[in-house]
């Protein structure tokens, strides 16, 4: 087991500070409206450490969309031997809890500025994109083939990324779990090694 450094440590926790403040601010003003001097104020970090940790402030919420992403593969790695036909939604339903209102509203104002944001959706696009291959990776290692593996990833991101930003787009609507689901079980009908 790797244990980090005191210094990895901090960086990461400096890192979650300015991604937390970054996806606050972008859900009360806009992301046009925030400039990185004011993420960095709200981060309690100086303007040089944020260029330190982050090129654009758009790339800000990559350590907040990550964090999700790892908690999502982790949960396919404890599914064991069980049918994903059954447990990919589960999961779905259980990455997509809203513990916390607060946080889950600062993810809705980051997913509300993708359409208007070329490179805030660069992120968003980005991180699905490399939780998509590692899912890939883990599939494949529980036993599917290379081709199942592939589209059971490129499924199971989709639903989660197609049902996040549905929700996004009509907040008033179902919950983002419900909205996933139900696009997983659209998109993964006749897909085979799910039992």
């Amino acid at each position: 087991m790797e244990t980090s450094t005191l210094t990895e440590r901090r960086k990461a926790a400096t890192e979650r500070d300015i991604a937390a403040a970054a996806a606050a601010l972008f859900a009360e003003q806009s992301v046009a409206g925030v400039t990185a001097d004011q993420i960095a104020a709200r981060a309690g970090v100086s303007v040089r450490t944020f260029y330190r940790y982050f090129a654009r402030k758009e790339d800000a919420i990559t350590p907040l969309l990550t964090i999700g992403a790892q908690q999502w593969q982790d949960a396919f790695v404890e599914v064991g031997e069980h049918s994903l036909r059954e447990q990919v939604p589960r999961i779905i339903a259980a990455r997509l809890v809203e513990k916390d209102d607060s946080s889950f509203e600062a993810i809705l104002g980051v997913l509300q500025g993708l359409e208007d944001d070329v490179a805030l959706r660069d992120v968003w696009l980005r991180v699905n994109d490399d939780s998509e291959r590692r899912l890939r990776e883990i599939l494949h290692a529980r036993g599917m083939t290379p081709w199942e593996a592939r589209q059971l990833a490129a499924i199971a991101t989709d639903a989660i990324r197609v049902g996040l930003e549905q929700w996004a787009s009509e907040p008033a609507g179902p919950r983002p779990a419900a909205r996933a689901v139900d696009a997983f079980h659209a998109m993964s009908q006749g897909l085979r090694g799910l039992d």
